[in-house]
């Protein structure tokens, strides 16, 4: 079978969790059928920004087509989207928003129409102006990746209809699936939650020291540092923890975003690190803190489950407040005061740490081992229909 993966942005050097998403499955599909990738040309998802050579090139094994993009975002993105997002736009004005959140890349959709070649495109995320375009191409030949958040974007009336026109769909989660069938009335659409697996399992040397200055007990978080992911209420709380905590942990940052980190005994940030010196970090943590509302799935902490390390995570999200519940792999708050009661639990009760540690990679293992996945993608690839 030939499977043209669709990416708005693709590489070994862009860690967003759709793009990683999709490079991996890309990845270990090679392995079963004929995978090609086509993408943009541009690696920063805030100004699309051309940086990349277009052509045609060879890849981690994987054929991969760039093209331009036609114009970067507008400066005043933010205006319109706010403007749209909170108002009641028009058929127009959503298509304009779309138009503005980007990227624009007409050669990518051309060649998407000039390859009759192709069994299958597998299609990436939902939101994007590619993805929008690639449905109205070639949905009837596609299986849409939405990894869709509960956000307003969702709701926008040109998203509603990209739902429907999928010969099938992926989802990452229970929560996203019923998500999207509320939002769109797509039952009617075949579909499979998925989700994805994660790189190969890896093992960190129990005596190496990458990070000298690291604290000798914290809990992690690991992504974006931004708003949007729940971090300035997370700074905000653990200070509040650290206040009232008899012998508290610290809170390690691995990433980096817009929001500045405060200069205080108990925070540390690690900045951006290789693959081997994040699971290293991640092996030494008490716990991961997911404090985002908005998640279709979250691949870390199917990290910190691959390494038998428990989870916090914020209730407001269903996503993963389901997948807390349904691993046994953590503990979950809905406000400050919970917020500190977990932290000081699971500081001091070591054994309830491994218990939920075991749980949680039990649940993983169960779930999103490759074989699983893949045996997920293969049932999805071949549900019959109108995907002809």
């Amino acid at each position: 079978m030939k499977i043209l993966f669709v990416v708005q942005r693709f590489g070994r050097h862009i860690m967003g969790g759709a793009e990683l998403h999709c490079r991996l499955m890309a990845k270990h599909l090679a392995n079963l059928h004929e995978v090609e990738i086509a993408t943009t040309c541009a690696a920063d998802y805030l100004t699309w920004e051309n940086v990349l050579e277009p052509g045609r090139f060879e890849e981690d094994g994987l054929t991969v087509h760039r093209f331009p993009v036609l114009r970067q975002r507008p400066r005043d993105f933010d205006i319109l989207a706010f403007s749209v997002l909170h108002g009641f736009p028009s058929a127009v004005e959503e298509e304009h928003y779309l138009d503005a959140h980007g990227p624009v890349c007409p050669a990518l959709i051309q060649y998407l129409e000039s390859r009759n070649d192709i069994d299958r495109f597998i299609l990436f995320s939902y939101r994007y102006w590619t993805t929008w375009k690639a449905l109205i191409t070639v949905g009837h030949r596609s299986i849409l990746v939405p990894t869709a958040e509960n956000d307003r974007t969702l709701y926008l009336n040109i998203h509603r209809a990209s739902f429907l026109r999928p010969a099938a769909i992926a989802y990452n989660s229970v929560e996203e699936r019923n998500l999207i069938h509320r939002v769109s009335g797509n039952q009617h659409v075949p579909g499979v939650t998925v989700g994805v697996g994660l790189a190969d399992s890896r093992r960190v040397d129990p005596g190496s020291d990458p990070l000298p200055d690291m604290p000798g007990k914290y809990f992690l978080y690991i992504g974006r540092i931004e708003e949007s992911k729940g971090c300035q209420r997370l700074i905000t709380d653990f200070i509040e923890y650290y206040k009232t905590a008899h012998d508290p942990a610290a809170l390690v940052f691995l990433g980096k975003g817009d929001i500045p980190i405060p200069d205080h005994p108990g925070i540390f940030q690690t900045g951006m690190q290789p693959d081997e010196i994040k699971i290293w970090v991640l092996s030494r943590a008490l716990a991961l803190v997911m404090p985002s509302r908005y998640e279709s799935l979250s691949m870390v902490l199917l990290e910190a489950w691959e390494q038998f390390k428990p989870v916090i995570v914020n209730a407001s999200c269903d996503v993963l407040l389901g997948q807390c519940i349904r691993s046994g792999g953590g503990l979950y708050y809905r406000n400050t005061d919970e917020f500190i009661e977990v932290l000081d639990l699971m500081a001091a009760t070591p054994d309830l740490r491994e218990k939920l540690g075991r749980q949680g990679h039990a649940y993983y293992q169960r779930n999103y081992a490759w074989p699983i996945i893949l045996e997920k993608y293969q049932k999805i690839l071949t549900l019959e229909g109108d995907i002809g």
